[in-house]
Order: structure tokens, then C-alpha cells, then sequence
């Protein structure tokens, strides 16, 4: 047997595909799977020890579709399970010609799928992986559980070796406490202010020597990082501030091999912060427009997550099209006194656990 996956765009949204990709794997020991995903997000995938084949399809144009058409066709596929629902990948489900070709009922797509899911348009306060799991109906696949099929990121080795030789360049040892904070978002409305993130980074340096922060983003966000490690060392003497530091950017397997060395991430409701949420690092997530019930870690019940928001305000969530009020105040009016709060609780929580496991 040989089955399709497909999901394009976000790194998030393909995260959260990892733990159906597992429970297939599970379910058809011996089916052949291909997963199709944009460069950005093929590392994720590229080490999944479930997967047989990775194809990474650039946005190229309608030729370049063409040819992956014909690739697919030429596979023989026996099932296409799309869990994107975009033209894009509607398109290549279809034209990859399995005769069992699953997708969510769209208006205008949902022609090119011999089987089609419900997917309100209303954002339910439902997890996205569960949302997703709603595809391998009719598969006899079990429900999906948090423990038997959390998300998955597998840590490349030469990426660990390279993050090692970053961090005792900036002059982090072996016994330091490591507080890895994400600064970017992958728009706007998901971002927390600047001087929020350097009042958070400051806050957690000086209240214990043994930490250091590690100040991520994005590529393109590489100006934040900078400005965040500039102001959260102006709150701090010269001795104190070269304990948040600057050690430039990470691919993303180098940030899921950056998390293992962590005691702690915390970011907005972003790509990396899924990728985190494939380790069993403790995890602080700042929620703006969106839900903790949406994209809260799945992983394991008993890995440390913290979800800090501001509740009951009626314009959340949002589709993240167009602020109502305009001041982005689901971030704007999420004080950093909150997440220091909260990640003092996660740090806490995580030194009781070591504690009782080693008495």
C-alpha cells in the first residue's frame, strides 16, 4: 500500500500532522508513506523515522505542479489524505490520481476528493491535531491521545554538535540553567511587545545567577532579537547583562537541538513554539488571538506547559485578518509580570520533579 501525505505552508500545521503520521505508520506497518511539504517546513519532517520518502515542492509555478503531478502518478498512490485543504494542495491531491483521495469539504475543492470532511468555518476551541484526526476516519484508527501519539520532531546530531560549539562561543557553561525565549511571530497579531520580551529576559536573569537567556527569532526578525538583548541589558548591570545572550540564528533543527539543552522556552503561539513542544522541555506560551484549547504542546500530561492569556475579551479569537479595537490588546495589555510568574512556576514545578525522581 502506498499513501500520500500532504501539507503545505506552516510549521506549525505541519507539526501538528506528526502525531497522525504516527498512528498511520502504526496502522499500515507495511504501506510506503510520502509526505509533500515546502522547503521551510521539510526539516521537521526529514528525519521522522515514520516517513519513507520526503518531497519538498517550491512554490515554482504551475509547470513545476505539473511535473510533481506526473511524479505522483507515476507512484501509484493507493490513498491521498490532504490535510491542507488549499488549492495548492486540493490540486495535487487530485492530480496525484489515487483512487481514495480524503480532504475537508470545501466549497468549490471538494470535487477532487472521493471523500470529504466537515470543517466548520467557525474557530472551534478544539486542538488542530484533533481537527486534522478527523481525515483518518473511516481508517479504524484509534483516538487521538496526547501519550501514544504526541508531536514529533526527531534532534539531528550534527545540528547538536553545531548548537554546543555556539553556546560555549557566547560563553555558556555546562552547569547553566538555560531560559531559550522566542521573540518572533509569524504575523502581527501574535507578537508580544519588545519591551515586554526585554522586561521578561531581565527579570529572569537577575533573579537567579545560574540562568541564561537565549534571545531567538526568526530570520527576518533578526532586528527584534536585537533590540529585545539591547533593552533587557539596559535593566541590568554590565555583570548581570552578559547573561542574556546573543548567539545569532537558528535553523530549525539547530532551535529543536537548542530546546534538549533548555530548562525552559517561551514564546508566542508560532512555529517554534510547536517545535519546542516536541521535546519534554517545559514550556511558557503566550496566546493572543488564538486558543491554548487550539494549539496548546501535545505531548505527553505530564511535561510542564504553561498557557498565559488574557481571557473574556469578546473580539478572541480572531482570524487574524484585522485587529476590531486596533490596539492589539489580547498582547499589548498581557503585562510581563504574568509570564514571570508563570515561568518562575514552570521552573519550580520542574526542580520539585527532578527532586522527587532522584529521592
Amino acid at each position: 500500500m502506498r499513501i500520500l501525505l500532504i501539507r503545505l505552508r506552516e510549521i506549525g500545521d505541519v507539526v501538528f500532522t506528526t502525531p497522525a503520521v504516527h498512528a498511520l505508520h502504526s496502522r499500515f506497518p507495511d504501506a510506503h508513506l510520502t509526505y509533500i511539504v515546502e522547503p521551510h517546513a521539510a526539516p521537521l519532517v526529514a528525519a521522522n523515522p515514520h516517513l519513507d520518502e520526503v518531497i519538498v515542492a517550491p512554490r515554482n509555478g504551475v509547470i513545476a505542479d505539473l511535473r510533481l503531478a506526473r511524479r505522483l502518478r507515476a507512484s501509484r498512490f493507493d490513498l491521498a489524505i490532504d490535510f491542507h485543504g488549499g488549492p495548492r494542495a486540493s490540486l495535487l491531491t487530485w492530480l496525484s490520481g489515487a483512487p481514495v483521495r480524503l480532504g475537508y469539504d470545501i466549497a468549490w475543492r471538494s470535487w477532487m476528493y472521493t471523500r470529504r470532511v466537515a470543517r466548520p468555518r467557525a474557530l472551534r476551541p478544539r486542538h488542530s491535531v484533533e481537527n486534522q484526526w478527523d481525515l483518518l476516519a473511516g481508517l479504524e484508527m484509534p483516538a487521538p491521545d496526547r501519550s501514544t501519539f504526541p508531536v514529533e520532531m526527531h534532534v539531528d546530531a550534527d545540528a547538536a554538535r553545531r548548537v554546543e560549539v555556539r553556546l560555549r562561543e557566547a560563553g555558556v557553561e555546562a552547569g547553566d540553567r538555560l531560559v531559550v525565549i522566542h521573540v518572533s511571530a509569524g504575523n502581527p497579531f501574535r507578537r508580544w511587545p519588545i519591551d515586554s520580551f526585554a522586561a521578561l529576559s531581565a527579570a529572569l536573569v537577575a533573579r537567579d545567577s545560574r540562568r541564561r537567556v537565549i534571545v531567538t527569532s526568526g530570520p527576518s526578525e533578526r532586528d527584534a532579537a536585537a533590540r529585545v538583548i539591547d533593552r533587557a541589558r539596559a535593566r541590568l548591570s554590565s555583570g548581570d547583562g552578559v547573561r542574556v545572550v546573543a548567539c545569532g540564528d537558528f535553523s530549525l533543527t539547530e532551535l529543536r537541538a537548542l530546546v534538549d539543552r533548555a530548562a525552559l522556552f517561551i514564546g508566542g503561539d508560532s512555529g517554534p513554539l510547536h517545535v519546542a513542544a516536541t521535546s519534554a522541555v517545559p514550556i511558557v506560551a503566550l496566546y493572543g488571538p488564538t486558543l491554548p484549547a487550539r494549539s496548546a504542546p501535545w505531548r505527553e500530561p505530564r511535561f510542564i506547559a504553561e498557557a498565559v492569556e488574557i481571557r473574556d475579551l469578546p473580539c478572541r479569537p480572531c482570524d487574524q485578518r484585522v485587529c476590531a479595537p486596533g490596539d492589539f490588546r489580547c498582547l499589548t495589555s498581557l503585562e510581563p509580570e504574568r509570564v514571570i510568574d508563570a515561568a518562575e512556576r514552570a521552573l519550580a514545578r520542574a526542580a520539585a520533579d527532578k527532586m522527587s525522581t532522584h529521592a
